[in-house]
This record gives C-alpha cells, sequence and structure tokens, in this order.
C-alpha cells in the first residue's frame, strides 16, 4: 500500500526557527507550508519550496488564522467573508513562491483553530471547499475522517486524503485529545512505531482511555514542532516500509 507521510514545515518566523525542516524534508513524503499567518514568511516559504522541489517532496497550503503570537492556536471571530479571503491569500501566496521554484502546490491542510472551526461548522467548512474549488479543483484536501471537512471537500468535487496524527492521542470518538491535558502528545517513538503498526495492521488506533477506536487514513502526520520530531517520522518511515508500505505523494497516487 501506498501512504503518504507529512509535516506541517516552515513554521519559524524571521530568525526563530521552529523544528528541523533541513532534517524532515528527508524523511516525508509531502510538506504542509505555513503561509505567513500564523508562523513563517514569504523567505521561510520560499527556502522550505526550494528544499522540497530538490528531494521531489510534495508541497501543500497550511493556512491559519493571524495569529503569530497564538501560532495560530486562538479564536479569533471573523466573518464568513474575512474567513474566505485569508484562506485564498495564503493558498495564493505559497502558491506564487512556488511556481516561481518551479514547484506546484498540490494539497491544502487546515492549521489549529482554522481547521477546528470547519470540523465543526458545515458552513464553514462549506466556504473553504468553494473557495479552494475556485482556486484549483486540482488541489487535495488534507481532513481527519468523517468529519465535515471531508464531507465538504467530497460535496464540492474535491479529492480528500484523510490522516492519522502519529504523535497525538485520541479520545474514545476517535477525535484528538486537546493539547493542554496530558499525555495528549505523544513523544515516544517506540510508542509512535505501535501505533502506527496497529493502524496499518487493523485501521486503528488505541484511545487515551484505552479503547479501540476505528481510523480511516492514508496518511500519516507528524507536527515538525513536536519534541524529537525528525526521529519520530523516522520511526512511522521505517514501520511503513516495515509493513510492506511504500511511502509516497498523495498526489502520485489519488485518482
Amino acid at each position: 500500500m501506498k501512504i503518504d507521510l507529512n509535516s506541517d514545515m516552515g513554521e519559524g518566523f524571521g530568525a526563530y526557527k521552529v523544528g528541523d525542516d533541513e532534517a524532515l524534508i528527508d524523511v516525508v513524503s509531502s510538506a504542509n507550508i505555513a503561509c505567513g499567518f500564523h508562523a513563517g514568511d514569504p523567505v521561510i516559504m520560499g527556502r522550505t519550496v526550494q528544499m522540497a522541489k530538490d528531494r521531489k517532496v510534495s508541497i501543500g497550503a497550511h493556512p491559519g488564522l493571524p495569529d503569530l503570537m497564538g501560532f495560530g492556536r486562538r479564536v479569533i471571530q471573523m466573518d464568513s467573508s474575512e474567513l474566505e479571503k485569508h484562506l485564498i491569500y495564503q493558498i495564493g501566496a505559497l502558491q506564487g513562491l512556488a511556481t516561481a521554484a518551479g514547484h506546484r502546490v498540490t494539497h491544502v491542510s487546515y492549521h489549529a483553530v482554522l481547521g477546528n472551526m470547519a470540523v465543526d461548522s458545515r458552513d464553514i467548512a462549506d466556504l473553504f471547499s468553494h473557495a479552494i474549488k475556485r482556486i484549483d479543483r486540482e488541489l487535495i484536501v488534507y481532513s481527519m475522517p468523517d468529519t465535515e471537512v471531508e464531507r465538504s471537500a467530497e460535496r464540492a468535487g474535491l479529492r480528500t486524503l484523510t490522516l492519522f496524527l502519529a504523535d497525538r492521542a485520541y479520545d474514545e470518538h476517535g477525535a484528538l485529545v486537546p493539547r493542554k491535558k496530558p499525555n495528549s502528545v505523544i513523544t515516544s517513538p517506540e510508542t509512535v512505531a505501535a501505533r502506527v503498526k496497529q493502524l496499518l495492521d487493523d485501521g486503528s488506533v488505541t484511545s487515551i482511555d484505552g479503547k479501540r477506536v476505528k481510523v480511516r487514513a492514508r496518511s500519516i502526520l507528524v507536527h515538525s514542532d513536536t519534541p524529537g520530531s525528525v526521529e519520530l517520522a523516522r520511526t512511522v518511515r521505517k514501520t511503513v516500509e516495515a509493513g510492506g508500505g511504500v511511502v509516497t505523494p498523495a498526489s502520485e497516487f489519488l485518482a
């Protein structure tokens, strides 16, 4: 089976750096690049695009709320028109830098609260999906399975790729455990390896309270700001390959 391995990248700002993108880019098949709102800037974006192109890694826009101080993890009230324009602006910025570098944006992966807003609201999810379709109907929408984001993209006729978050704990309903709760972020390579093997073996994850939960996913995410993210990503790749899988960009295996 072909499996996409992706990570959120370019999440520094100016002189500040988050994660080891130079090492991660050698491990993943797809990079979700911050577009300057929750993190990133034109220089970092351009550098990340070039690294991805040099290594034949697919790139996607990773749009967030305009919240550099809070890393896009704080709620900001906006009307639908504002949300739509913020999304379009970020995707377009990355497309411009990618075109200039001779690369191509293949997907969109919402960041943090921006993504939560779409997960929680059919109207917002539809707003985003229709905006993406107008920009480029070939863009793939990355999504947690069985959410408004996935359903909305499918209604809009967009391709979707469902995610498994290797470094985040799940609850008994298949939702992510909030970051503020203990043990919500997983940093043990051994635990990540076991979780990925379980996903590949029977399409499930063990929730934080010990229950087996079904997860439908063709892409595995490791956050670049998780401590030890490079080792975790390498662990995911080794586990996929040991199970007979092939780490491949989604743009190469989605019809």
